[in-house]
């Protein structure tokens, strides 16, 4: 599949289904170009306000079947139609979109949940149904998978964000540490911070063992991309361990040997 790395995009090209991959990729264009609108690039807040604001009334020509559409949105529109896709997650996606433009602390895990649930649960639910398996149960740990992962990926990328001025650990987590928000990787504050983040990544793997069933729920390709999803997400929270929680000096990620190991474990999920 012709597509780059998407964050909060839980599905790997060379496990899905051909008959899927336009619609993949039609949703992935619309998700990362509109989070390109409102984290890359030097354009003001209200440029990027007003481009995503482009990208909901799209939507909504597409939901009301009326206007002429760009070709990205001419095969959004095919891949709902095609898969009765649900409205509510895209515009959801733009709703957390917008939030980053104008919103860079959070003061509590809750309203991180809450962002999360705009920002990365949707895919999760879209990926469901493209798969006719967003039962109630489904979706319960679709949610719980897909925020562990967006955590994870914010404790990844603590030193990428401060740098946007953007912090993703709650401001009481950080009080509650003696952490300062501006001082995070100083060397003074290094005991603290580990604290904190180990506080972080077991909170994170908590929440992505709670939604892991789903991936031995679901059988076939989407079973195994989704175990991949799980282990992978659970070693990288070990290497951010390894690390020692140190994620200013060295971003923790995945080589060739952890997606063997990832691999491994995801076949040792199948097999209970």
């Amino acid at each position: 599949m012709p597509v780059e790395h998407y964050e909060n995009f839980p599905v790997a090209s060379f496990l899905l289904p051909n008959r899927l991959i336009p619609a993949v990729e039609a949703i992935y264009a619309f998700a990362r170009s509109a989070d390109d609108i409102a984290d890359e690039g030097d354009a003001t807040p209200a440029q990027r306000l007003a481009a995503l604001q482009e990208y909901e009334a799209a939507l909504v020509h597409i939901e009301m079947g009326q206007g002429k559409l760009a070709p990205m949105f001419e095969r959004l529109a095919a891949a709902i139609a095609a898969h009765q896709l649900p409205f509510k997650p895209f515009h959801d996606l733009l709703s957390a979109f917008r939030q980053d433009v104008t919103v860079t602390r959070y003061q509590t895990y809750e309203d991180l949940q809450d962002y999360c649930a705009r920002s990365a649960n949707p895919v999760g639910l879209l990926m469901l149904h493209l798969f006719d398996a967003a039962s109630e149960d489904n979706v319960r740990d679709s949610d719980a998978i897909c925020t562990a992962l967006q955590l994870i990926n914010f404790l990844q990328d603590v030193a990428i964000d401060e740098a946007k001025e953007r912090i993703y650990i709650p401001m009481d987590d950080l009080a509650r540490f003696a952490v300062p928000p501006a001082h995070m990787g100083a060397a003074e504050a290094r005991g603290k911070w580990r604290a904190l983040m180990r506080f972080e990544v077991q909170r994170a793997r908590a929440l992505m063992l709670q939604g892991a069933p789903l991936a031995v729920r679901l059988p076939g390709r989407i079973g195994l991309e989704l175990r991949m999803v799980v282990q992978g997400g659970l070693r990288i929270l070990e290497a951010i361990e390894e690390v020692d929680y140190d994620v200013f000096r060295r971003r923790p990620k995945l080589a060739r040997r952890d997606w063997l190991k990832v691999f491994w474990r995801a076949l040792r999920m199948k097999a209970g």
